[in-house]
């Protein structure tokens, strides 16, 4: 498929990038185009100017040494990837950024665009509030933050503005953290996807925060499972497969040609108890 006709323009700045916006009421921005170039072969997406951002300086920087760390929007998976630092400090999102995609996908794609896109099935969603992530957004009228709850509404949609730009997200350290998914074995998006941030009091699971992707209509918090998981020694695998049983309760599941509502439910609950089993050993 061919897209339809577009202009293309270069920002230099987030300045630039924002009064290209605000000027042209059908534009799109463009980082790495591993979502929006797709859509718009399909038509699916037709926007009259591209606003190219990936040149912009300073967006694609990983701070893990400041309290709370903070990633540009701009930075690339494979960046998060090789990223020690990460690795170390916060392993649910190095899990995510190693497990997505293809190489193609890792080295051109970002974890602002792909935040952005909201897409149900997409890992970051799911790691972000987990993380209990914080997004910077800048508009005409200033900056302004998000929590990742808030920030994912629903199926391709977040709490972005028309003429806003995501700049940066910032989340405290969580070395005891992890992602497991289920992969769809053509695209490699989740068909569940599990994140977890635990805090250990001794040898039991003082608090948690889960959350699931590839289920519903947007990444969600497992309120149930997070209550459940607290005073739960992780080595007890009994004890973990019961805190996570019904994790995905109360969403609707999708169901498609590859798994039905219910399998994906079901999965929810043993990639949760993974994720958990794999946080804790770390």
């Amino acid at each position: 498929m061919i897209p339809a006709t577009f202009d293309y323009k270069r920002a230099n700045s987030v300045d630039e990038a924002l009064r290209l916006l605000g000027e042209n009421e059908d534009a799109k921005l463009l980082a790495g185009g591993h979502s929006l170039i797709p859509m718009m072969k399909l038509r699916l997406a037709t926007p009259a100017l591209l606003i190219d951002i990936a040149g912009i300086p300073n967006l694609d920087q990983i701070d893990s040494a400041s309290d709370p760390m903070t990633v540009g929007a701009l930075t690339k998976h494979a960046k998060i990837a090789e990223s020690d630092e990460l690795r170390k400090k916060a392993p649910v999102l190095w899990d995510a950024a190693n497990d997505l995609g293809d190489p193609q996908v890792r080295n051109r794609g970002t974890i602002g665009g792909a935040s952005a896109h909201g897409d149900p099935s997409a890992d970051y969603p799911a790691v972000l509030q987990a993380l209990d992530a914080t997004f910077t957004v800048a508009g005409k009228k200033g900056t302004r933050k998000l929590t990742a709850g808030a920030f994912f509404r629903g199926m391709f949609e977040t709490a972005l503005e028309p003429n806003e730009l995501l700049t940066k997200i910032a989340f405290a350290a969580a070395p005891k953290s992890a992602y497991v998914k289920f992969h769809h074995p053509a695209s490699h998006y989740a068909v569940v996807g599990a994140a977890v941030v635990l805090t250990m009091h001794g040898s039991t699971i003082g608090s948690a925060r889960v959350a699931i992707t590839g289920i519903g209509d947007a990444a969600f918090r497992s309120a149930g499972v997070e209550a459940a998981l607290a005073g739960v020694n992780p080595n007890d695998a009994n004890a973990v497969k019961a805190a996570c049983a019904g994790a995905a309760r109360g969403v609707q599941a999708r169901s498609d040609t590859f798994a039905s509502g219910r399998y994906r439910a079901a999965m929810a609950d043993i990639f949760t108890a993974r994720a958990v089993a794999k946080a804790a050993s770390r």
